[in-house]
């Protein structure tokens, strides 16, 4: 759904992964949902009311802040079925407060629905459904724990590295993994985010069937990508 950095690079999107975790059926989980997220799920088509489940990396607002958008669209159009969030500790708190500060009230009114939050804890796997979910955390400052994340299903394996510096978990969030979806943000090392030089030098070491790159700078946008394969909005990968 989005496959651009938090400036929208390149007229794409914030992150915003659909996956559909059964053969043949909509999506309804999302990894990640930052602020531009409604406008990328409504011009693919997606209704926000049939995502149930949104999975968050870190608690920036090109990651995280199109989560009260998605609330309140649901409210306003009559949602019935829960909606579970699962993220970094400190996720519920959080997105209460970006409601409240975005329109005062929201975060406290009465439903149809329930948000239900659950919290990521490192490595440690969760069944959520059809969804077999692992963390991996990761080097991002976000005010809170950042994660990569693995999903497995009975159709596929996906794994998305979120926002980091190089670290050796992101090899064991990929390991054998249909497709690893990997921030390739700039051409050379940057703090806090990982980088085309750094991928190059561990390229080798990954498991994955296909790395797919996201969350390109500008400078990334306009470097040398030969080699690479590149995320765009839009982009429907089987598995």
């Amino acid at each position: 759904m989005g496959s651009g950095d938090a400036f929208c690079s390149g007229g794409r999107f914030q992150t915003c992964i659909a996956l559909a975790p059964e053969a043949s059926a909509p999506p309804h989980v999302l990894i990640d949902c930052g602020a531009t997220s409604l406008v990328a799920l409504r011009q693919q088509q997606i209704d926000p009311n049939e995502i149930d489940t949104v999975l968050i990396t870190h608690l920036h607002g090109d990651h995280f802040a199109g989560l009260p958008f998605l609330v309140l669209d649901g409210q306003f159009r009559r949602r019935t079925h829960d909606l579970t969030v699962v993220g970094p500790p400190g996720t519920g708190a959080r997105l209460a407060e970006a409601m409240e500060t975005m329109f005062p009230g929201s975060s406290t009114i009465q439903r149809r629905f329930t948000v239900r939050v659950r919290k990521h804890t490192d490595r440690r796997a969760s069944e959520l459904g059809p969804l077999h979910i692992t963390p991996f955390e990761v080097r991002h400052a976000s005010g809170a724990p950042a994660y990569a994340i693995r999903v497995e299903t009975t159709t596929g394996s996906v794994a998305y590295s979120g926002d980091t510096e190089w670290t050796e978990a992101l090899l064991q969030a990929a390991d054998g993994a249909d497709l690893f979806l990997c921030e390739g943000y700039s051409p050379a090392p940057t703090r806090w985010h990982l980088d085309l030089d750094t991928l190059h030098h561990h390229r080798d070491r990954f498991t994955c069937e296909q790395m797919l790159l996201t969350h390109l700078s500008p400078t990334a946008l306009a470097s040398d990508l030969t080699g690479w394969h590149i995320a765009h909005d839009g982009l429907h990968a089987d598995l």
